[in-house]
């Protein structure tokens, strides 16, 4: 069965955006650049493929992400309907109608879609964002994969957007960088 894996990045006090949604305060430089674009090039959008070069990189890990309207709402602002086509693309919304053929809508229950898409052969599912639907999800997340960075923003969009509900997570492997970034991996315990 496919994993739906939670893959962000977040501050030291677990935000995963500003309160506008802007995230330009979490570098993408530097050592942990070139082990983003190794390991996870799948998740370079398709518009930033080319000048990264990792346009003919095959994928590692995932073959399908599933985001927010929060988090798609960027992309949409700069013109990019379909941000990573390179992927099969969801994005939960109850009000956005669809933009282009190759991105679904899913304005009912996110829960039952990942259940039918952790169903399905591939490899595994990327959830992007944002803090509700992670939330909404939570039950659903097999892994969590977070950069932190070594900043501390004070308000936002934190990682998980939603009700009281502790859920164990174990550490499974960690890579920090002289930048004071750390790659996290958790899996669901």
């Amino acid at each position: 069965m496919r994993k739906l894996t939670y893959y962000v990045a977040a501050s030291l006090d677990g935000y995963i955006a500003a309160p506008d949604g802007s995230c330009d305060f979490l570098p993408f430089e530097g050592e942990i650049r070139e082990v983003i674009l190794a390991e996870y090039p799948e998740t370079i959008p398709t518009h930033a493929r080319g000048p990264l070069g990792v346009t003919a990189t095959p994928h590692r890990h995932f073959d399908t992400v599933i985001m927010g309207r929060g988090t798609y709402e960027p992309a949409l602002e700069i013109g990019i309907t379909s941000p990573y086509a390179h992927l099969e693309q969801y994005v939960v919304s109850r009000t956005l109608t669809s933009t282009d053929p190759q991105v679904e809508i899913v304005a009912e229950d996110p829960v039952a879609r990942v259940r039918d898409l952790k169903a399905r052969s591939g490899m595994d599912i990327w959830l992007a964002g944002g803090g509700k639907l992670a939330a909404a999800l939570r039950d659903e997340i097999d892994e969590l994969v977070i950069k932190r960075n070594p900043v501390v923003i004070g308000s936002g969009i934190p990682l998980f957007d939603g009700p009281f509900a502790p859920t164990g997570f174990l550490q499974t492997a960690r890579r920090d960088f002289d930048s004071g970034v750390s790659l996290v991996a958790y899996a669901r315990r």
